[in-house]
């Protein structure tokens, strides 16, 4: 939603700001121009960019224009749901969460947290290094390692979208700049027109490097920031597992253990201590 209203106010801004100043909006209205730089820079995305790097990017587009659904609920979902595991853990062994892992759709204790069960990435993250901690063949060192590999390369692909469209709009003033030279060539064949004629075909040509500024930085730029910063909040779900995963093997309590895993949120979505010990308690008497 933030997106559209963002693009409204570029839009309002800019054209009301020349409307204001005495100019013609119909004079901005080139599509020839505006086809030129979308084909050009269309073009450009094909040719510089894998099949696998493409459905990416087209993938990741569409969850612009929703809010961010990594929200202190959500968090706290997770941390609940950590806690359960933990403590069963503790009190029934290892062994005991192994049916759980194996089939999270069928158990009793994933079923109460359907904000994290609907989560295919953070789900499949989770119940595998629970299934290396049940099998007791690996220590909290190469665990660490190995989810330190996966996160890496969990953010090594979401980065791939994020490139793709900071390059576009990189490139978007350049497609402008062609889009007004061959206004410029159209312009000079028709030396022999008279000069107010003339006016309006150079105008009429700036207007692509205008669009191409415009369509740089009001509108694909933006979207390459936005893209980073889903990147690293989505980053941070798996780092809250994985801290707290490690706390477990290290022989802290459940209690303890979620507690380090609240430490690396971020404080706009971190609970206090007393509201996660709050909910703990109501998951865990449901």
């Amino acid at each position: 939603m933030l997106v559209i209203i963002g693009y409204i106010v570029v839009l309002a801004s800019v054209f009301g700001g020349f409307a204001l100043a005495g100019g013609h909006l119909a004079a901005l209205l080139q599509p020839v121009e505006l086809l030129m730089i979308s084909g050009a820079a269309t073009g450009a995305f094909l040719v510089g960019n894998n099949a696998k790097s493409i459905k990416a990017t087209l993938r990741a587009l569409p969850g612009l224009l929703k809010g961010s659904k990594y929200t202190k609920a959500l968090y706290m979902e997770l941390m609940a749901l950590l806690y359960e595991l933990l403590s069963k853990v503790r009190k029934e062994g290892l062994m005991s969460i192994e049916g759980d892992v194996d089939k999270p759709d069928d158990s009793p204790i994933f079923s109460k947290y359907p904000g994290i069960l609907a989560d295919h990435h953070i789900m499949e993250f989770m119940t595998d290094y629970l299934r290396l901690m049940v099998s007791g063949n690996m220590d909290a060192f190469q665990i660490e390692n190995l989810m330190d590999n996966e996160i890496e390369t969990h953010h090594h692909e979401g980065e791939v979208p994020v490139h793709v469209i900071a390059r576009l709009g990189d490139g978007m003033p350049a497609f402008g700049i062609v889009a007004a030279v061959m206004g410029v060539v159209h312009t000079m064949s028709s030396v022999g027109l008279p000069p107010a004629e003339l006016g309006i075909l150079i105008a009429n040509a700036l207007v692509g490097t205008f669009l191409g500024i415009l369509l740089a930085y009001g509108f694909v730029g933006p979207l390459a920031s936005l893209l980073e910063q889903k990147l690293h909040e989505s980053s941070k779900m798996f780092q809250c597992v994985k801290v707290t995963l490690l706390a477990s093997l290290n022989g802290y309590a459940p209690a303890l253990a979620v507690e380090f895993g609240r430490k690396v949120l971020f404080s706009t979505e971190r609970p206090s201590f007393s509201e996660l010990e709050d909910h703990v308690r109501q998951a865990k008497s449901k």
